[in-house]
């Protein structure tokens, strides 16, 4: 094993010199290294994806290949769940490790845990009672907690159909880390707002009365993404004055008032689809992410499809942004000469029982 080039020498590369160094190291990879992009991965990292596609799809891809390497330009959680669901062999690597999700870190091990002691302190044994779900944009341990506790993990898409496996099991939820998501997906189920209480994790008791963590059919836990919460229903009321023929799409990790105005609620994966699918010269107000928004108003630009971004202010995922043409060089270069920077791997006593969760969720939906 070669010791590792040091980071110093590409912090101050150009951009186009690094694409250079980019390509030359992938050309010397070859099919040892796939190269995953979420949706949201600035454009200039993007142009360099052998596949593309939302966190758990990119992941599933990456274990079916014959790659030795996956290098998941995403965030942290994503590099996890790649590393779970891939072979022992693969190795797992996200080219910056400051790429976090501010949404994935409002729910700890630790938090979750004093959670399920004061659950159990006022309703008995919440393993009984309780049903753990854990969004697939959490830390690994988490996944864990929900597999070691009968619980299941969810995507954007499947929410839904996940609280339905898991009031059939048990009668209550406790939905983390994302509230909005959760919310969302009860209310699409018929649950009333008012059944659904939020547990603030800073709080004794999540701030909760115990009659309303005995009414509650979900605790949501107060977390949210800080890039959909910028949107607000007052951009959707301002679109629709302007174009009453407009359409609206939004990610259900938007606020209640944002889905409840839009025409459309959905996964990046349902968003791009939408769009792809409605007739020529139709205009479109997006709530997600800005680089997605840019690069697929660019894309059906072709058919006379007008498509906004929901913000008036520019809103993208800051963390996921750290993962750079230089990092990438950095990280690629590495690899071709023989050493490995920036492994993701998740203890097997952990990524075991994520597993776990990971596949209830996989035979559910």
């Amino acid at each position: 094993m070669q010791a590792a080039i040091h980071f110093d020498r590409f912090n101050t590369l150009a951009d186009e010199e690094a694409r250079g160094r980019i390509q030359t190291a992938r050309d010397r990879l070859g099919k040892r290294a796939v190269l995953l992009c979420h949706h949201y991965q600035r454009a200039d990292v993007y142009r360099h994806a052998d596949l593309t596609g939302d966190s758990l799809k990119l992941s599933r891809l990456a274990s079916q290949s014959d790659a030795e390497f996956i290098v998941f330009c995403g965030v942290h959680f994503m590099a996890e769940v790649a590393d779970i669901l891939s072979k022992p062999e693969q190795i797992s690597i996200l080219p910056d490790m400051a790429a976090g999700c501010s949404m994935a870190d409002m729910a700890s091990l630790a938090k979750v845990e004093r959670c399920w002691r004061e659950l159990e302190e006022v309703m008995g044994d919440p393993d009984r009672l309780f049903t753990p779900v854990t969004y697939i944009n959490s830390a690994a341990d988490l996944k864990a907690f929900c597999g070691e506790h009968g619980g299941i993990v969810c995507t954007s898409s499947n929410a839904p159909k996940i609280l339905e496996w898991s009031f059939a099991r048990r009668e209550k939820v406790l939905f983390f880390p994302d509230q909005h998501l959760g919310r969302w997906s009860g209310h699409k189920m018929g649950i009333p707002l008012e059944d659904m209480a939020i547990w603030d994790p800073d709080l004794e008791y999540g701030g909760l009365t115990p009659e309303q963590i005995r009414r509650a059919k979900i605790l949501l836990w107060k977390g949210h993404c800080s890039v959909h919460q910028m949107f607000q229903a007052g951009h959707i009321l301002r679109f629709r004055n302007q174009h009453p023929d407009g359409l609206v799409i939004s990610h259900p990790e938007c606020n209640f008032d944002v889905c409840r105005l839009s025409d459309y609620v959905g996964s990046t994966e349902t968003i791009i689809r939408t769009i792809k699918e409605a007739p020529a010269d139709t205009r479109w107000l997006v709530g997600t992410e800005l680089n997605l928004v840019n690069r697929i108003a660019g894309e059906f630009k072709a058919e006379g499809k007008i498509i906004q971004f929901m913000a008036p202010t520019v809103c993208m995922c800051s963390t996921m942004a750290r993962i750079d043409p230089q990092h990438l060089a950095w990280c690629l270069e590495n690899l071709a000469e023989g050493s490995v920077v920036n492994r993701i791997s998740v203890p097997e006593h952990e990524a075991a029982l994520a597993r776990v969760a990971l596949n209830r969720m996989l035979a559910a939906s």
